[in-house]
């Protein structure tokens, strides 16, 4: 039987989500290659612990998130490796930490930070106005990998932790909900919020 880093069992995982369930790919593959680029809804067909290495490797916001602008100088751009050994690290630590399956605890937490209702900017006779949508499975994993490897750069930003330690740290806050503590969850939220105001 194959396994994620030769450790993580992924036949055991529930996706409890029932819109995430088809989006949510279990492959043991770490590296596809960019096979799926060509293909419409290709990123399905991805592992989900590969798009999360994916999303890591980002050139920094270039705007302020939480009062400060990241910039990565290119540290992780184009850097597969590096990013699937950062991956691999907080895995591990996750491990240590909750004494559960790492991969478990990141499918919870894409499942408690992916907002459900989003809002979108329209134009009528001259006059914008935003108006509440729904989102698409696809759209609302995005989302949530964008929101939780932001906040894992934000956390190991300036700071004395690894972005490994940022990154399980974000997954572990985002499983449990903590909407405190968590960065992607309070996007999720704030999200959420504005759509509301803009039914």
């Amino acid at each position: 039987m194959e396994k994620i880093f030769e450790k993580y069992d992924v036949s055991t995982i529930e996706v409890r989500d029932p819109s995430l369930r088809n989006y949510i790919c279990l492959a043991t593959a770490t590296h596809s290659h960019g096979r799926h680029t060509k293909r419409q809804f290709g990123k399905r067909f991805v592992s989900i612990v590969e798009r999360l290495a994916n999303k890591l490797m980002r050139g920094g916001t270039g705007e302020k998130a939480l009062g400060k602008v990241i910039r990565t100088q290119g540290s992780m751009q184009g850097k597969k490796t590096k990013a699937i050994k950062i991956v691999q690290d907080a895995f591990a630590l996750i491990e240590q930490k909750t004494k559960k399956n790492p991969v478990q605890v990141l499918v919870e937490a894409l499942e408690n930070s992916a907002p459900r209702e989003d809002f979108t900017r329209v134009s009528y006779g001259g006059v914008s106005y935003q108006v509440a949508v729904d989102v698409s499975a696809q759209r609302r994993l995005d989302m949530a990998l964008r929101n939780i490897t932001l906040a894992a750069i934000i956390g190991a930003f300036d700071e004395k932790r690894t972005l490994a330690e940022a990154l399980a740290n974000e997954i572990e806050l985002a499983a449990k909900n903590d909407v405190n503590n968590s960065f992607a969850i309070k996007k999720k939220d704030e999200t959420e919020r504005m759509a509301r105001s803009a039914r």
